[in-house]
């Protein structure tokens, strides 16, 4: 059950679960910070294969979608192969978006020295001017939003620095990590502008957009490949506070890390621009498998499995499909 818990005037996002296992920093710091999840072959007996790249040549689905929404699909593929059990495999990559679009659609990409199939039935992104482009280039035609989210501060149970919000990411005596801005969507087009917005860009980043690397020496580190990577900075010690999807906070504390959120204000949370895009290549495989899921994320019990992971319910509009040209001709 997530509910807030107000300390002062600072919002503190919460899930009480009851009897939990903590893990210690240092076995966390072992774990893959969620790459385990980024590849599965879901089975409509219930079994999952995890990283079994080449399935992406053969399953029944073939679905690549923005990476932050990994801790969903177990329930939500569960469901859909009760209702559709002739479709026998789902294979599901979870990764930032823009890797997938640049380095696996538009061009052949390798996945841990494996090579991945050029066309999933479906792809998603936070980011609807990547399935814009997939257009301009007649490799897909329909799209519609399936779920929304928000940003918030990630950081360690009892929040030692006293973050109260997203202006505090400037103070000097406070160490942030942040999505990196090459390859990660959540940067790139929702927290660079919350800080644009707030004035502390440049403060914050010294305008720099690199990987893996210090913006500003032992002050602000950009992730290598996944927000996913804040969560074990905060348990090393590394860092004091990250930009993350709500969603994220709740799935941490729900495997029983240490981890607390910080609300972020609208409308510097984003939460009226992020929605979540989907929409079928032509060229896949199994067009008529990927209409039966886009209709399928349309019912209430999917949109009631987004919001359980703490995702924003999408209107009706917003749930059926629509040309990317009508939304081409807007621009």
């Amino acid at each position: 059950m997530l509910r807030e818990v107000h300390v002062g005037r600072m919002t503190v996002l919460s899930v009480f679960f009851g009897a939990l296992f903590f893990m210690s920093a240092s076995a966390l710091a072992g774990k893959d910070v969620g790459k385990g999840d980024d590849h599965r072959t879901f089975h409509s007996n219930g079994k999952i294969d995890y990283g079994k790249v080449g399935d992406s040549y053969n399953a029944d689905l073939v679905m690549y979608l923005a990476g932050n929404q990994f801790m969903v699909m177990q329930d939500l593929i569960s469901a859909f192969q009760k209702h559709n059990p002739d479709i026998k495999t789902v294979f599901v990559e979870t990764i930032p978006p823009g890797q997938i679009l640049k380095g696996q659609i538009l061009k052949q990409g390798e996945i841990a020295g494996q090579k991945i199939a050029k066309n999933p039935d479906l792809f998603a992104s936070v980011n609807v001017n990547h399935l814009k482009k997939l257009h301009t280039k007649e490799m897909m035609n329909d799209f519609m939003i399936y779920t929304h989210n928000k940003l918030a501060l990630e950081v360690l149970e009892g929040n030692p620095k006293h973050i109260k919000g997203p202006k505090d990411l400037a103070r000097d005596d406070v160490v942030v990590t942040l999505p990196n801005p090459l390859t990660e969507g959540i940067f790139k087009f929702y927290g660079s502008q919350m800080l644009k917005d707030l004035g502390i860009y440049e403060k914050v980043t010294d305008g720099k957009k690199c990987k893996s690397c210090w913006a500003i020496k032992d002050k602000t580190w950009f992730t290598s490949r996944h927000h996913r990577e804040t969560p074990i900075r905060l348990l090393e010690g590394k860092t004091d506070v990250g930009v993350v999807w709500v969603t994220e906070i709740i799935y941490q504390r729900e495997i029983g890390r240490k981890i607390e959120g910080v609300d972020i204000p609208a409308p510097y949370n984003m939460k009226h621009k992020v929605g979540y895009a989907i929409g079928a290549l032509k060229s896949g495989r199994n067009p008529y498998n990927a209409m039966r899921y886009l209709a399928f994320l349309g019912t209430d019990e999917a949109q009631s499995i987004y919001a359980k992971h703490g995702f924003i319910k999408a209107t009706q509009e917003e749930l059926r499909l629509k040309p990317l040209p009508l939304l081409l001709a807007k621009k």
